[in-house]
């Protein structure tokens, strides 16, 4: 589970019940990544509602910050727990590139590791 989830209300009043299925939608959210970026990975959430005339706006923006990089996804709808889902979803999609990235990365590495260690023993 991420563990540091940071939560920012903005032109809103901090409302448990959002606070938590935050928590528990972000926090899930490890099981996407790999198993390296798991301790380190942490969020920052950013809730804002605005009015415009006769309509409401609910904003959710994450960012996860994972070793070398940020992820980042936001959503607007008229419901906040909408917004949250929404945003949950874009960033199940971006974890899975990030963590087929991160395994690629490896791969080439070992492979380059084998071939270099298979040249040292074949030379003896």
């Amino acid at each position: 589970m991420i563990k540091q989830i940071e939560i920012t209300n903005i032109h809103m009043d901090s409302n448990p019940e959002v606070t938590k299925y935050v928590k528990k939608k972000i926090a899930k959210l490890d099981s996407y990544m790999p198993k390296h970026a798991r301790k380190s990975a942490h969020a920052e959430v950013r809730l804002k509602e605005s009015k415009s005339k006769d309509k409401k706006t609910s904003t959710c923006e994450v960012t996860l910050h994972v070793p070398n990089e940020q992820i980042m996804a936001t959503e607007s709808t008229v419901n906040m727990y909408a917004a949250i889902d929404i945003v949950e979803e874009k960033l199940k999609t971006q974890l899975r590139k990030y963590k087929d990235r991160s395994d690629v990365t490896k791969t080439h590495g070992e492979t380059k590791i084998r071939r270099m260690f298979g040249k040292i023993v074949g030379r003896n």
